[in-house]
Order: C-alpha cells, then structure tokens, then sequence
C-alpha cells in the first residue's frame, strides 16, 4: 500500500483521491493536494456529467479537521464543466458545499461541539479563533434553517424567557408532543405572537393544530384563539397553582405584618409549608398547620381551601370538574379573603379553558423542561448581547430541526 492510500484510509477522506502531501509551521500543519475520485465532473444543480470546458490553475482551499493537533487543509483546482441542462459551470466539490471554505464534516463537528460546550471551548479544540467559529456556526445554521419549514404541528406550547438585562424578553413557541423548539422571536406582546402566526405557519397548519397550552397572558390565549380556530386552549395547570400559591402567600404576610415578635415566631417557617403539596408534607406539618384553626384562622382557612383545590386535578369527568371548581369558588368568596377573591376572578376569566385540563391532562411542563435547557445554553456563555446569536444556539440545541443531520453521514467524522 502506498503512502497516499494510506494516508487516505487514516483521514477517512470520502470521495477525494490524495496526490500529494506537505508539512507546514513545524509540522502543526498538513496540507494534502485532492481531487475527486470517480464523482467528478458533475453539475452541482442536476448532478450529470459534463464536459470539461477548461481546467482551473488557481487552486482553493478547505479548511479540515484537526487529527493529533495537526490542522488538516485541502487543496484542489476545480474545473469548469458544460452541463447539458444548465451550461457552464463549475463542477461540484463532493467534499465541501460550493461556496464554502470548510468541509463537511468540520462543519459537523463545530456544530457537535458547540451543542454541549461552549464555542470558545469548541474553537481551542478545532485550533481555530472564537470569532472564526462563531461566524461559521452562525453561517451553518442559517443556511440550514433558511429552507426549513414548520411541519406537522398539532400540539402548542407558548412561553416567555428572559434573554438580558432590561427586562428584555423572548416568546419561545413550542412542539410539545416532540419536546422542541419551532420559534423564537423578540418581545412577549400580542404582535410578537401574531408575527409567529402570520410568517410561520400556513392557513391549513392552523387548522390542524388541535392542542394548545400556555400561561394566563391575554395576549397568548387571544392570539391562539384567534389564529387557531380548531384548537382546544388549555391554560397551563402550574400557573394556576402559583397564582393561588401566592394568593394563599399574600394571606401570609398581612397576618405577619398584624402580628407582634412573639406572633411571628409562631409562625415562622409557614411560607415552604402553606406552599407545599399535601403529598409531601409530614405528619407533623400537618398537625402543625391544624393547630393554627385556634391561633390564626385566616391563614387556617385559606391553607383548607389550597388543599381542597388540589382536588380539581383529579377529576376524570368534566362536568363533575365543573361542579367541584363552581362550589370552591363559592367557598372561597364566602371566606371574605380579598387575595383568594381575586383568585376567583382569575378563575372565573379563565374558567372554560382551565376545565379543559380534565379532557386532556396537558400541561407546559415539557416547555419549562426546554426553558431549564435553554437556560443552560444562555449561562454556559454567561449571556447573549442580541437574540439573534441566542436564538441561533437554541435552534441548535433544541430546535426542531436537527441541523448537524444535515451533513451527510458519510462526511461527518474521522
């Protein structure tokens, strides 16, 4: 076996023929003189031979993998074809896209390395600056994404992440039943939403998305019933929680203002226990929470009817849902607590899509499961100054378009 065959067989080199090798800057570089091998001369339109019109003297450059610390560069002088369909062209680069200055596979493993560290990481692998690795991440996932389209969305999430200092936020739009990201765009309005809407999906995606969920903001759940006419609006169960958790908590503190020291060393500690799930209180917790129906029965009561309400999520049949939320209503407005009267407000604006959680217990827990990632991504780079780079990585990470399967599979890796 020769050198060049050799040598071909350890870089996994597909679809190229080695002519010749060289060393540069003591030996951290290698510089190999490629061809095609027996794919050549191909239409990058139409792929069918042509005719060679005339041979290229100006030789380019591709960037490779890096092997043993040792950068890899390819050289070759492409051709210039007559296709019978489409004329005068260059022929195609089976190892590299027409305009590109890398190879597939280094492409592949940027994007790799980038999905699970961070691109300064990434760049001191691939011996190469932090500003080159960005702009050529950046370059490969637009590209990528510019001829993708959503597809086959039937259940939707919809949530709002902070993204930089300012208040500044985003509205990422989710598919839960594959747990992705489709969108991110700036803003959490109304016309951020209806931009979503109105750019992304056609008029029939509309009408097939069936299930939707999202938080109690107005301007989601009136762009979802407005745009998706045959979906079923499910008002996300952890939010209703958390707004009756920190009704029953406002309970909690004007009892603590009203109360002197010894007062408020009695109760001390109440917030994690009113706060708390019946199911993972102790024995102890409990009695303690009952003792308070002699020392403080306002807190006493709005502790019973957070329990109570605990209940709804239970029920398999709608309308016994329903007679159970309409009577709790009625005893919370009857505890002349203004905190939870003004949960029932919150329920009554939203009662029809609450009610909906029994036809099908879906929630946005698979869209927080993508926020905790997506945070991730946000502090392994201690922050984004733009959403543009931010939603690039996110799309990256957990998008619903796998962006590195693009490459082909035999170009990918040594």
């Amino acid at each position: 076996m020769s050198n060049l065959k050799l040598l071909n067989k350890i870089l996994r080199l597909t679809g190229m023929k080695i002519t010749r090798f060289w060393f540069k800057k003591r030996n951290k570089e290698m510089h190999l003189a490629v061809k095609p091998y027996k794919n050549g001369c191909r239409c990058p339109e139409c792929g069918r031979r042509g005719r060679i019109v005339r041979h290229a003297t100006e030789l380019r450059r591709w960037e490779d993998l890096t092997l043993m610390g040792m950068k890899i560069l390819l050289w070759y002088a492409p051709k210039e074809i007559q296709c019978p369909t489409h004329g005068k062209v260059q022929e195609t680069i089976p190892w590299a896209l027409p305009y590109s200055r890398i190879t597939y596979r280094l492409e592949w493993r940027i994007c790799a390395l980038c999905q699970i560290m961070t691109q300064k990481a990434a760049a001191k692998i691939l011996k190469m600056a932090t500003s080159t690795l960005s702009d050529l991440l950046h370059r490969i996932i637009n590209r990528t994404r510019d001829s993708h389209k959503i597809r086959g969305v039937k259940t939707l999430g919809v949530d709002e992440i902070s993204f930089c200092k300012g208040r500044k936020f985003a509205t990422l739009v989710y598919d839960l039943d594959r747990s992705r990201v489709l969108w991110v765009g700036l803003g959490k309005g109304r016309g951020t939403i209806d931009r979503f809407f109105n750019e992304c999906l056609s008029k029939g995606q509309k009408a097939r998305i069936l299930w939707a969920s999202c938080d109690m903001s107005r301007a989601y759940t009136e762009a979802i019933k407005y745009h998706c006419p045959n979906a079923t609006l499910i008002i996300d169960r952890f939010h209703v929680v958390k707004a009756l958790n920190q009704a029953v908590d406002e309970v909690r503190k004007e009892e603590w203002r009203a109360l002197d020291t010894g007062g408020r060393k009695a109760i001390k500690g109440l917030r994690w226990l009113l706060s708390m799930h019946s199911r993972n209180r102790t024995k102890g917790n409990t009695r303690f929470l009952n003792s308070l129906r002699n020392s403080n029965r306002r807190i006493h009561r709005a502790w019973v009817l957070k329990d109570e309400f605990e209940h709804f999520w239970n029920y398999s049949y709608r309308t016994s849902a329903e007679r159970f939320l309409k009577n709790w209503m009625t005893a919370a407005l009857r505890s002349r607590i203004p905190s939870l009267r003004k949960f029932v407000g919150t329920l009554r604006n939203h009662f029809d899509n609450i009610v909906t959680f029994i036809d099908r217990n879906l929630t946005n827990a698979v869209g927080e499961g993508l926020n905790r990632i997506v945070k991730i991504v946000k502090n392994r780079a201690s922050g984004y100054r733009n959403l543009e780079s931010f939603a690039d990585m996110i799309y990256l990470t957990v998008g619903d378009f796998d962006i590195p399967a693009h490459i082909p599979s035999d170009l990918r890796t040594l």
